[in-house]
């Protein structure tokens, strides 16, 4: 069975190593995929070793790029190419940028073929994953809504089946912002290699021997890409809020990189925090990083199900984050709330935006030995029962399997026309 995968770009995220283990890993399930992948631009980091070291060779289209412009034309008439090429049976997409320009390309390998005249379009299954979604705290107001519109399009005219990664998710996309119909929607959560995480407390002195941090010291690290959506300014925010309200003791770890790294690093010096952070930038040593810290935030804007803290959970690690997308699906329901924050059964909520809450969050979990264990010790568990890459790659390939398999017509196996009509 043909799977073509298309993703934007292959840069550091978890978007990027959940194609790359999608692709590996079905091939025993009888998927042969193709992924296919823009470069990534300068100031990003690439993670396309990560392909090479699973047997992964991606079809790259210089062409695709994140932003809008002119060069998608091309973009997709590649791709509408490579499918007439290839003449997959279905194809995912993944990220905004590639659910766009594969989609489109889908719905001209569907219909330009000489046999739509007789009402035979091409036979092949349309499936988009939204790792996050781009409808608030990315762009303006217009462009904003510009996107919301090819959405919700191309799901009611190209997509079978719409994949998110968490019931929160699927909340906003499908009946906040009206993108598709409940039916169409999945929710298969993100899954990872967890075999590089056993025993993290054998793994915890490594790095923390490379800070010079004694046992003494409270590592506070968060993990992403320096970008505006990640909302690194708050972290800072709430470091400088921290520090006035404890004084020193605790160090903060900003690991990843990205075009803002001048601007946090200049920021952190205009407040008082030249000797408390520390900018490492990229690592490939998760299974180092994590047990090394003794609090992991995330401050972010907007989210899909972060990966980090995934992972942070899997190492042990108490979780302090902002509420937003599917970081309450991990988090779990809440226990109790105080001064701004909110304990929950697998770690600290804030409202996003919201430094002094943050603040009076991570000096909780500081100064609180008890539930930082307690939160820590839930997490293990929880991520081996729903998180694995086992798990993951049986869920896909289940879904895989009803969509080429099923005989049943599909709304999107209309002609647009008539697809319209229908809904009307």
């Amino acid at each position: 069975m043909k799977i073509l995968r298309i993703i934007a770009r292959l840069n550091v995220g978890g978007p990027a190593r959940h194609v790359i283990w999608l692709t590996e890993g079905l091939q025993s399930a009888g998927y042969e995929t193709l992924l296919a992948a823009g470069v990534v631009p300068p100031g990003e980091d690439d993670m396309s070793y990560l392909a090479t070291a699973a047997g992964v060779t991606p079809f790259i289209i210089p062409e695709m790029s994140r932003e809008i412009s002119l060069k998608d034309a091309l973009t997709t008439w590649k791709l509408f190419r490579l499918m007439v090429r290839q003449r997959p049976e279905l194809v995912h997409t993944h990220t905004a940028k590639a659910g766009t320009v594969g989609r489109l390309a889908g719905l001209m390998y569907r219909w330009l073929t000489p046999a739509v005249l007789i009402g035979k379009p091409r036979p092949c299954r349309f499936v988009h994953t939204y790792h996050g979604h781009v409808f608030h705290s990315y762009y303006g107001r217009l462009k904003t809504r510009l996107f919301l519109t090819i959405e919700r399009s191309l799901a009611r005219l190209i997509t079978d089946r719409i994949v998110v990664i968490s019931h929160q998710q699927r909340r906003e996309i499908n009946e906040v912002f009206r993108v598709g119909r409940s039916e169409q929607f999945a929710v298969i959560p993100l899954g990872l290699d967890l075999s590089g995480y056993a025993n993290p407390q054998q793994h915890r002195p490594r790095m923390r021997a490379e800070l010079h941090a004694g046992e003494e010291t409270m590592l506070i690290g968060i993990i992403g890409r320096l970008t505006e959506i990640k909302n690194h300014r708050l972290f800072l925010q709430a470091a400088a809020l921290l520090k006035s309200a404890i004084g020193s003791g605790a160090r903060f770890v900003f690991i990843g990189d990205g075009h803002l790294r001048g601007e946090l690093e200049a920021q952190a010096k205009t407040l008082g925090l030249d000797e408390d952070v520390l900018f490492l930038g990229t690592r490939n040593d998760p299974e180092d990083f994590y047990p090394a810290l003794d609090i992991v935030a995330l401050t972010s804007l907007n989210e899909g199900t972060p990966l980090t803290l995934i992972e942070a959970m899997a190492n042990a690690r108490p979780i302090i984050a902002t509420s937003v997308g599917g970081v309450v699906d991990l988090l779990g329901p809440a226990v109790s709330a105080s001064e701004g924050y909110t304990i929950c059964e697998r770690g600290l909520v804030v409202e996003s935006g919201d430094a002094e809450a943050f603040a009076r969050g991570l000096r909780r979990l500081i100064e609180d030995a008890e539930l930082r264990q307690t939160l820590g010790d839930r997490g293990p568990e929880f991520v081996a029962r729903n998180y694995s890459k086992a798990r993951l790659l049986a869920d896909i390939s289940g879904l895989y399997g009803e969509l080429i398999q099923s005989e049943s017509i599909k709304v999107s196996d209309q002609p647009p026309k008539r697809n319209l009509e229908s809904r009307a």
